[in-house]
């Protein structure tokens, strides 16, 4: 059966029009979907039964299942999903509120960037996703959603580099923010990436108008291409160049994640080097405790340090923020869930509820 999730909207209506239907069905189709989260095309009402019925033996909605659904104090859900060949995804449902509840989104399954402090990229990256597969991440979450809960955010920080799987992610993205889907602004909308200036130049010149934030995590090349590997093949004068760029073409301005790892780039010195190469751009630096991954030797730091180091930022000029990770006690970090599952950490993960 052919996956309904990868058809773009145009092709759909085409498929309507052909059958001699009116192709404004098509758009009925993926409001029941998005909009009143029908679990099945027989219960798409306002569709004609024979309709429905050829829909059913045409398509199919669902490509995934979920293959473990934990839950934290904290409101925040992940699920790991297995998709059609038996790969499996990760996915993050988060809450600040009723009506400001954010989805974490994979483009990949595994990563190649080799990030030597997150679980994702242990076992490289096996493929890219569909638009459908990513979009069903999305209708996954919020079939989680209570009735008075909105989807407000869609952030691209899961499994893979998403700049490497852009023909797939930006139809994905069109139609998360278009009327027929969530309607979700453009503006609400963060793509995560190592930096690949390439990929950035290439989200500039199309005027994208998403948030881009950049995984920095040292200030120099010497660190970063221990911590970052990929790093050694640009470099982050050209990241920063290409950033310059994304700024000056969209006007939206950049946000760089800088992972905090005890010991390792946590120093006052390393703040230092940040304030020097940071300072004067119109950017935001998120500084980001890690969240440790079993079988990995890096740790969280003490808030002592976190403190000095962004206290160092502060007074240098930077504008700064400290973002906690929520879900740390389900395995919300990038990789996690999947690699316990695959034994990658010793034991198989069983399913469980946190409650407290």
């Amino acid at each position: 059966m052919t996956p309904f999730l990868d058809q773009p909207p145009a092709a759909l209506r085409d498929w309507f029009v052909e059958r001699g239907l009116p192709g404004y069905r098509a758009g009925q189709a993926w409001k029941w979907l998005w909009q009143k989260r029908a679990a099945g095309f027989e219960q798409m009402t306002d569709l004609p039964a024979a309709l429905r019925q050829q829909l059913g033996e045409q398509f199919q909605i669902w490509t995934t299942r979920v293959a473990e659904h934990r839950t934290a104090a904290d409101g925040t859900e992940k699920l790991l999903l297995e998709l059609h060949d038996g790969e499996r995804v990760e996915c993050v449902l988060l809450r600040d509120d009723k009506q400001h509840c954010t989805v974490c989104i994979s483009t990949q399954v595994g990563c190649a960037m080799g990030c030597v402090f997150c679980a994702t990229g242990l076992e490289g990256l096996v493929r890219n996703l569909t638009s459908g597969e990513i979009l069903e991440e999305v209708l996954q979450l919020q079939r989680l959603l209570g009735a008075e809960e909105r989807l407000s955010h869609v952030v691209v920080m899961g499994m893979g580099e998403p700049l490497l799987n852009l023909d797939a992610l930006l139809p994905a993205l069109a139609m998360v923010s278009s009327r027929e889907g969530l309607e979700v602004s453009v503006r609400r909308i963060t793509i995560s990436t190592v930096g690949l200036p390439d990929g950035i130049r290439r989200l500039a010149h199309d005027n994208c108008q998403y948030h881009m934030a950049v995984s920095l995590h040292a200030a120099g090349d010497s660190l970063r291409n221990e911590l970052v590997p990929a790093n050694r093949g640009f470099g982050i004068a050209a990241i920063l160049a290409a950033a310059d760029e994304y700024f000056e073409l969209t006007g939206r301005r950049v946000t760089f994640e800088y992972v905090l790892l005890a010991g390792v780039n946590d120093q006052p010195e390393h703040a230092g080097q940040l304030v020097q190469l940071l300072r004067g751009r119109p950017a935001l630096i998120n500084v980001i405790p890690y969240n440790p991954v079993p079988t990995l030797p890096y740790r969280r730091p003490s808030s002592a340090a976190t403190a000095r180091f962004v206290d160092i930022l502060s007074r240098g000029g930077l504008n700064v923020n400290i973002r906690h990770r929520k879900g740390d006690r389900i395995g919300a970090a990038c990789g996690q869930l999947r690699r316990s599952e695959a034994g990658g950490c010793g034991t198989r993960a069983k399913p469980r509820r946190e409650s407290s």
